[in-house]
């Protein structure tokens, strides 16, 4: 690892300074930062220790929604009663990542600002061509093995897919990120990868973010987060659905349904072809079955990663099943 510089900030302004400079990095859980570090991805100057900033931790459900600080732990989100009740699906997306010992280490902010985990991306001796690394350089895994990347969202530039499980169910309920001086909805804090891969969020030279926002509806409450990957735990999604469902008093018409999409796409992929297949519809097994395949709608395959494009269809409609069990089995 590179030597470099280490500061603990007092303040969000003072670490907001800091990390305006040319090769700042923030450090909280450290989860990240310390493994790109130890591949030589990353190499900073500084390291800017937020871990101390007060307020910042804090979960709060209210009548409005859920709000979460950016050094929540992960393990303390996920664990937590009213987020378990209120938001299942975001208390399920944690406790179905990384692993106990990550969890509790982990920061909410900083499990949003996760890097891809592409295996050409992390190996830059035996792969120096990576646009993430070094823009213009070209793409490894373009003609590689693809088994775990994007089919949604790619471009000639980057196939890397986003291996997050929290930002998808914030994708799919309308979450809010708290820059300090301006609020973003999740969905457009993700930047598409384009011509542009190694840019990865809309996230300014000093910008921290310092939380985020739920908003309540009966949709999250009545929620699931559905992971499918290659072993139980510790290990990223083959594919995943956030899914959240309100139907009239019918039991069965449609009146709100929220669906994102993980595992599958260069950033949390909110499946609205889906969610307009549905809404105001009766539901039953081949309505359910048919919609979910507009879920990848665009779908673009690089050879291993073929087997994506039929799984995701069928992780959303479980999905969507467990929350209206009446419908039968569609497995």
């Amino acid at each position: 690892m590179k030597d470099f510089s280490y500061l603990r900030a007092a303040s969000a302004e003072e670490a907001s300074r800091a990390a305006q400079q040319a090769g700042a990095m923030l450090l909280a859980g450290g989860t990240t930062l310390l493994d790109l570090a130890k591949c030589g991805v990353t190499e900073p100057d500084t390291v800017v220790d937020i871990t101390r900033l007060a307020g910042l931790d804090t979960i709060n459900v209210g009548e409005g929604g859920l709000t979460i600080g950016a050094l929540a732990t992960m393990s303390a989100v996920a664990d937590h009663p009213e987020v378990k009740t209120q938001f299942p699906v975001v208390a399920q997306s944690l406790s179905l990542a990384a692993s106990a010992q990550l969890r509790n280490m982990a920061t909410i902010g900083g499990n949003l600002l996760q890097r891809t985990r592409c295996a050409y991306f992390r190996d830059p001796q035996a792969f120096p061509a990576c646009n993430k690394r070094a823009p213009g350089s070209g793409c490894s895994a373009l003609g590689g093995v693809t088994r775990n990347h994007a089919v949604l969202g790619t471009s000639e530039k980057c196939i890397a897919s986003y291996p997050g499980d929290l930002a998808v169910a914030l994708a799919a309920f309308d979450a809010v990120v708290d820059l300090g001086t301006r609020q973003v909805p999740v969905d457009d804090f993700f930047l598409p990868y384009g011509e542009a891969p190694e840019r990865e969020t809309l996230l300014q030279p000093g910008e921290i973010i310092r939380g985020l926002t739920v908003p309540a509806s009966v949709a999250a409450r009545q929620s699931v987060y559905l992971k499918v990957r290659d072993r139980q735990s510790y290990e990223f999604a083959a594919a995943s659905a956030a899914v959240g469902l309100e139907l009239e008093a019918d039991g069965r018409t449609v009146s709100d349904i929220r669906v994102a999409l993980g595992g599958v796409a260069t950033k949390p992929w909110r499946a609205l072809a889906v969610e307009q297949a549905l809404i105001g519809k009766a539901l039953d097994a081949d309505l359910v079955r048919s919609a979910s395949r507009l879920s990848m709608e665009g779908a673009v395959s690089h050879g291993d990663n073929a087997y994506k494009i039929e799984l995701a269809p069928r992780v959303v409609a479980r999905a969507i099943l467990q929350l209206a069990p009446s419908l039968g089995d569609l497995a």
